[in-house]
């Protein structure tokens, strides 16, 4: 920062007033050219041809760059019955690429049994993936961690032999689970025409003790190119010390925005999760088990290896010990700040929520057994933007813009650089530096800014423009100085090409675009309350343009008819600005095979007959609004109703019968007084009540109408309720259970259909007033007695379905 600009800056921050902050970057030097032959890769070329490569910068897909969104979904942990209907939802997403753990243990939970059929059927998850043109990323393991016991590695392997290592016995039984997810897999990897691209090896992996370190690395892959496992991508995970041998595996990445596996029982310091990284990969906070490393190969290898994530949290799973609530914008913030550090491979974990299968003994992680965490036995809701039981929650529609925006322009993306600003936060705890980056070529690039730290206010910053530095012009944006609210965070296109006209730079999102009869149309959001400008060259003619400086500038009021037409040198650009919550609730779909974007506050994904589905809560009307006007649009038994313009968009409504659904909740038994609370280990954290001790659990019975799934395309039972540890029992059968976190507990009954006819069990075991969880604030039980257990309501909500076919 120069030395005026700096004492400015600093004047206002004593003062608390406004003043210029003109923030200066340089990106004029153009990135290094990509270096190719850096990494030893499987075999990468499809029977039509069709190449996946990646250099030491990012991944080409039949010689494009591309920047794919990759979500994790375990298929062992969802129904069987639901995976194609999910597989839609992450494909509406913008997910292209499904990754999934392959849990040894759910396979061969006994010796010499392997059951590779039902919910565990691996194969025809990845058909299904290959069916709807997603491409599938295979986590074997053999330990996988994913917060089950043992790492995912069946108690008969962990009883008998040393794992995670160069055992010669244990690598024995890991070639034959190797081999059974060949078999499962064959015909099916990208070599033989399939979707299946990759496969990560082990996890977390940092050991170098006896018959440990790299050596265990390349002895897995080496298995697995002996059984077949031949993809064009092998990685491993690169944080905590990773060990692994150089351009034989691409390290990936990750972040969480809490840490439910810390000792804490406090909010914690603000996290890197929303800093922009610059020469760095890692993080803190994102820790493994067991660590005896003290070297770090994911950091050795940023020279021949691109910046790729698996694990950049779509939520956070609730632990025992620590359970946080997670925000919208505590996702989506963290998702695009990654996006302009230079991540060129999005990766979630989760993506799709689950639930344990059921296994004797249960397959959850616990301090008990040598894990580092305490989990629920079944439920991995994980608050992901699709929870355990599918349903949408409210973080899926603040991560669709920024998928879309991948998906459009990721070609654009992959290429460029991450550059540093002059003026950076001094660390994480830097609540008053603005953090902003650029992802540039040289001559053309994004301007990334966030403003937002969970759980803490950020310094506002008056009248403030940006200064970027391109090789032979300095470009400054927008027009005049902006406000920067604390929470903002957006990201601006520098000198973007509109099919053949240079948008010289917008102060608004560009989200994607779609070919629609004229060409493409462009979609922009605008960036919260700033006002949205445009900017072009003088021999540019647009509608409402006005000469600035030297450059055309229009601005308009964003909405579904806010179409801003451009036109020079006999080219015409399109683009149309939605505002940001308008943009939160688009999602691109295909109609009879074209391409449409749909409006909608229902939950909108593709479907099965070339057409796409709604689903929503509570509300039997449904309305969208969709664009381009289809040729055609029916629903089958509902009436499908046109209605008036919205702006470029036709809208529609259709009713489908409401249906009132009523539960009966039934006191069993009150709570008695819970034991003492336990702790354990080094930090003295506190641990899951034993077994006994849930005697003192309060019971219900909740008895749900036999009805309550006709007409509907599910019920969800919604229990607000106090208390430390709820389960759900049909008869003695455990069916769902979580650890209190201040939310309402949502259980989908669709999958319960046939247990359902009769009463369910609901208990819950006391929290006691000395309990050490952490918990936020605002969901702190109102303790009696010392301690709390009740039910402040059962309700039974319809969630009704509407299916658009072509």
């Amino acid at each position: 920062m120069k030395a005026s600009a700096a004492i400015s800056a600093m004047v206002w921050a004593l003062a608390g007033g406004a003043s210029a902050e003109t923030l200066t970057l340089d990106a004029s030097a153009p990135p290094l050219a990509p270096v190719e032959g850096t990494l030893k890769m499987g075999a990468n070329r499809a029977p039509d041809g069709t190449v996946i490569s990646v250099n030491n910068q990012y991944l080409m897909i039949g010689g494009k760059p591309v920047v794919p969104v990759m979500g994790e979904f375990h298929y062992s942990r969802f129904p069987r019955a639901y995976w194609e209907e999910q597989l839609l939802k992450m494909k509406a997403a913008g997910v292209n690429v499904i990754a999934t753990y392959v849990i040894w243990q759910h396979h061969e939970e006994q010796a010499g049994q392997s059951d590779w059929e039902g919910d565990l059927d691996l194969r025809a998850f990845i058909e299904l993936c290959q069916k709807h043109g997603l491409y599938a990323y295979l986590r074997p393991g053999p330990w996988v961690h994913a917060e089950v016991r043992f790492g995912g590695i069946p108690d008969w392997v962990v009883d008998s032999v040393p794992t995670r290592s160069n055992d010669p016995t244990y690598l024995s039984y890991v070639e034959a689970f190797y081999g059974k997810v060949a078999e499962q897999s064959k015909g099916l990897l990208w070599k033989d025409g399939g979707p299946v691209i990759g496969v990560q090896l082990e996890n977390e992996y940092n050991r170098n003790g006896y018959l440990q370190g790299r050596d265990h690395i390349s002895k897995l892959k080496e298995i697995a190119l002996k059984v077949g496992l031949d993809v064009p991508l092998y990685s491993v995970t690169g944080w905590d010390n990773a060990l692994f041998p150089r351009g034989e595996v691409i390290p990936v990445f990750g972040s969480y925005v809490d840490e439910p596996w810390s000792a804490s029982a406090t909010i914690l310091p603000p996290k890197s999760s929303y800093m922009f990284q610059f020469g760095v990969r890692n993080e803190k906070g994102l820790g493994a088990q067991g660590s005896t490393s003290t070297q770090d190969d994911g950091g050795r290898d940023t020279d021949i290896t691109p910046f790729f994530g698996a694990e950049y949290g779509g939520g956070v799973p609730t632990m025992y010990r620590r359970r946080p609530i997670i925000k919208p914008d505590d996702i989506s913030k963290m998702t695009l700040t990654k996006i302009g550090s230079g991540v060129n491979l999005m990766g979630y974990y989760m993506f799709q929520g689950g639930q344990n299968p059921p296994g004797s003994p249960t397959r959850e992680e616990t301090v008990a057994t040598g894990g580092f965490n305490d989990m629920a036995k079944l439920g991995y809701d994980f608050q992901a933007p699709l929870g355990q039981y599918g349903q949408a929650h409210p973080v899926l529609n603040q991560l669709k813009p920024i998928h879309y925006f991948l998906e459009a322009f990721g070609d654009r993306v992959a290429p460029t650089h991450a550059y540093a600003p002059v003026a950076q936060p001094t660390g994480s705890d830097d609540l008053k530096t603005l953090r902003w980056s650029f992802r540039g070529n040289g001559q053309s690039g994004f301007v990334f800014v966030n403003n937002y730290v969970r759980q803490y206010d950020m310094a506002a910053h008056k009248d403030v423009r940006f200064e970027v530095k391109l090789n032979g012009k300095t470009v400054t944006l927008p027009s005049a100085g902006v406000d920067i609210k604390s929470g903002d965070n957006f990201m601006w296109p520098v000198n973007f090409d509109l099919s053949g006209i240079n948008l010289l730079w917008a102060s608004a999102q560009p989200v994607t675009k779609i070919a629609d009869g004229e060409g493409d149309l462009y979609i922009f959001a605008r960036s919260g309350d700033i006002a949205p400008e445009f900017a072009f060259g003088p021999e540019v003619t647009v509608k409402g343009g006005a000469l600035k400086d030297g450059l055309r500038i229009v601005s308009t009021k964003a909405g579904t008819g806010a179409v801003i037409k451009a036109t020079a040198n006999g080219k015409t650009a399109r683009l149309l600005l939605l505002t940001d919550d308008q943009a939160k609730h688009l999602t691109r779909v295909d109609l009879g095979g074209k391409a449409h974007v749909v409006l909608s506050d229902a939950h909108v994904f593709g479907n099965d007959h070339g057409g796409f589905d709604l689903r929503q809560t509570g509300k039997a009307e449904f309305n969208f609004s969709i664009y381009p006007a289809p040729d055609k649009a029916t629903t089958g038994d509902t009436t499908l109703k046109a209605g008036k313009k919205d702006g470029i968009f036709t809208v529609y409504q259709a009713k489908v019968p409401a249906k009132t659904l009523t539960v009966e909740l039934t006191p069993l038994r009150p709570a008695q007084k819970a034991p003492p609370l336990k702790t354990y280990g080094p930090r003295n954290t506190p641990v899951v009540p034993e077994p006994e001790s849930f005697a003192a659990s309060a019971a219900w019975t909740i008895t749900v109408p036999s009805d309550a799934l006709t007409g509907v395309a599910d019920a969800y039972l919604d229990i607000a309720y106090q208390g430390d540890v709820a389960r759900l029992f049909s008869g003695a059968r455990l069916i769902d259970d979580e650890f209190y976190n201040g939310k309402v507990w949502r259980i989908g009954l669709k999958r319960y259909a046939g247990i359902i006819d009769k009463p369910l069990t609901l208990t819950i075991m006391p929290m006691r007033e000395d309990s050490k969880v952490y918990l936020d604030a605002s969901v702190r039980p109102q303790f009696t007695d010392g301690q709390v257990a009740k039910v402040t309501s059962v309700t039974l909500t319809p969630e009704y379905g509407l299916t658009i076919m072509p």
